[in-house]
């Protein structure tokens, strides 16, 4: 069985691999994700993966931090890349990304059975030009 912390390096390591039919190494079929851009259960979470790496084809990610309570699993995690494919409807613009994440997952039997994340999106739509920040008027 695997410890939570070597789950959250794997994590890191299926998503340097692009391939997201590995998810089913890491996740319970029955796998609930917190984030609403994701569809439920394993299934759900292979599709938008290979939404991302359509859209972010070199996606590199390093871990940050990794801290670990009883069956929680907490993650840092840094990702950079280019935007070389459509984007949640957002047409490829070729910038290079950077976006930070904390996800925290609980674990059951060895797999990631429930997750949730924080992500700095806002930041990531700047980046591909989807957004625009005004100045705050003086």
């Amino acid at each position: 069985m695997r410890n939570p912390e070597r789950l959250a390096t794997l994590f890191a390591e299926i998503m340097n691999s692009h391939d997201a039919s590995r998810f089913a190494e890491l996740v319970s079929e029955d796998y609930v994700n917190h984030n609403p851009a994701v569809e439920p259960g394993r299934a759900g979470l292979i599709r938008f993966m290979r939404h991302w790496f359509e859209a972010i084809s070199d996606t590199r990610v390093t871990v940050e931090d990794v801290l670990v309570s009883g069956s929680s699993v907490v993650g840092r995690y840094t990702y950079r890349g280019r935007h070389t494919g459509a984007f949640l409807g957002i047409p490829a613009s070729g910038a290079e990304i950077t976006m930070r994440s904390i996800d925290i997952w609980r674990v059951r039997d060895g797999l990631f059975a429930e997750h949730w994340d924080e992500l700095n999106t806002l930041d990531v739509f700047q980046q591909i030009g989807a957004i625009t920040m005004r100045r705050a008027e003086a």
